[in-house]
Order: structure tokens, then C-alpha cells, then sequence
């Protein structure tokens, strides 16, 4: 046990940790984007809140949003540990560095950009899950449905918090950008005949996610979605 304890310790347990949970995310994202995509239907939110209302009364889905949260704090804290073992590792920057010939500003910027999702995160939890989970939405839609739908109508009104969304799926963006490939590196899944694919994968699986995250509070605002 204490064997397995000390691999999942190193630096290579600490990445596949990283791996893992990164993996786990990029699948929830999938669904939590498919879930707000409903909006989209213009139907006063009703179909979105029949998705809303599936999310937060389905055991499977509430012992997964657990499993979640361990997860996102699990990848949180190797984040961090991972960050201050490679400063560690090298405490004196060299005297002449060029970042950009060796990787890409995102990839050299992930604890800056996991910093600010991390920020938008707490933001977010407290806008709607923990309104949705624990203290109950007054309102119900034609369907009985708490209407979850309403709240969003209600937030994104403020344009401060529709301007904070939408840079933090920028963050989000590049952020995958680099984890996307890199969990799937990690993970060992990754062969010189099918990165390319993974690479271009990643690539819009980064962008696609992040515009539907952000067309959400956009399309409120300005009306768009009634």
C-alpha cells in the first residue's frame, strides 16, 4: 500500500492524477454544456429546466456531482502542487529564456488561467447550483418545474457578470486548449498516428465548449433568448 502511496506521490503520479481527473472534467463539460445548449430552444426555458430539474433529482447524477467535486478539488490541489515542485526545481529563472520557441503562452500560463476559472467558479456555484440545490427556487415554470431558467434570466442581466463569464470561457478556453491533449498524454493515449487527431480534437472540442458557455449569458442579455 504505502508502495502505491509513494507512486501516486511522484511527479508521475501527481501528472496522472492530473490526468485522470482532467479526463473526467472534459466529459462533464459535455454534459453541462449539452444541458445549457437547451436554452437555445427559445421555449421560455422549458425544456431547459426539464434537463435542470433531471440534473438535480437523479441520485446517479447527484452521486456523480461527488464524485465531481472531489475530482475538481483533487485536480485543483495537483495543480498546485505541481506548480510549486517545478518552481522548486528550478528557483533561479535562467538569464536568457524564450518561452514561446519552446511551448505556447497557454501552456506556460496554467496556473494563471486555472487560477481565474477557480474565481469564476465560486461565482458560479453560488449563482445557481447552490440556489438549485440547497436553498430552492420560488418560481416554477408551465411544467411545475422549478424554474432555474428564470434565475439565469434574473443574473444575467448585470452586465459585470455577463462581462465575467464570458472572459472566464476565454480562460476556459485556453485552458483546455492545453489540458485537452495532455490528459490524453498523461493517460499514455496518445500514438504519432492518431496525435493529430487528438491535437485537432482538442482544438475545437476547446472552442465549441467555450462558445456555447458563453453565448449563454450573451444571448440573455441582449434579448436574444426570450
Amino acid at each position: 500500500m504505502s508502495g502505491f502511496g509513494n507512486a501516486l506521490s511522484s511527479s508521475i503520479g501527481k501528472k496522472f492524477i492530473m490526468g485522470v481527473t482532467g479526463i473526467f472534467l472534459i466529459l462533464f463539460l459535455i454534459v453541462h454544456a449539452g444541458i445549457n445548449a437547451l436554452i437555445f430552444l427559445d421555449d421560455q426555458g422549458l425544456t431547459f429546466n426539464v434537463g435542470a430539474h433531471f440534473m438535480a433529482t437523479n441520485w446517479i447524477i447527484r452521486a456523480g456531482e461527488v464524485v465531481l467535486m472531489l475530482g475538481l478539488l483533487t485536480h485543483i490541489f495537483q495543480a498546485l502542487r505541481l506548480t510549486l515542485q517545478n518552481q522548486k526545481a528550478r528557483p533561479e529563472k535562467y538569464a536568457v529564456y524564450n518561452g514561446s520557441a519552446n511551448s505556447k503562452w497557454y501552456s506556460r500560463s496554467m496556473g494563471l488561467l486555472g487560477t481565474l476559472l477557480l474565481i469564476f467558479l465560486v461565482v458560479h456555484l453560488k449563482d445557481f447550483w447552490v440556489v438549485s440545490r440547497f436553498t430552492g427556487i420560488p418560481t416554477v415554470d408551465a411544467n411545475g418545474h422549478e424554474d432555474l431558467f428564470q434565475v439565469m434570466k434574473v443574473k444575467f442581466q448585470d452586465p459585470v457578470r455577463v462581462g465575467v463569464y464570458v472572459l472566464a470561457m476565454f480562460s476556459l478556453c485556453y485552458h483546455l486548449l492545453h489540458g485537452f491533449a495532455s490528459a490524453f498524454q498523461t493517460m499514455g493515449w496518445n500514438h504519432s498516428k492518431y496525435n493529430g487527431i487528438i491535437k485537432n480534437t482538442g482544438v475545437w472540442y476547446s472552442i465549441i465548449i467555450s462558445i456555447v458557455f458563453a453565448a449563454m449569458p450573451i444571448a440573455i442579455y441582449f434579448g436574444i433568448i426570450q
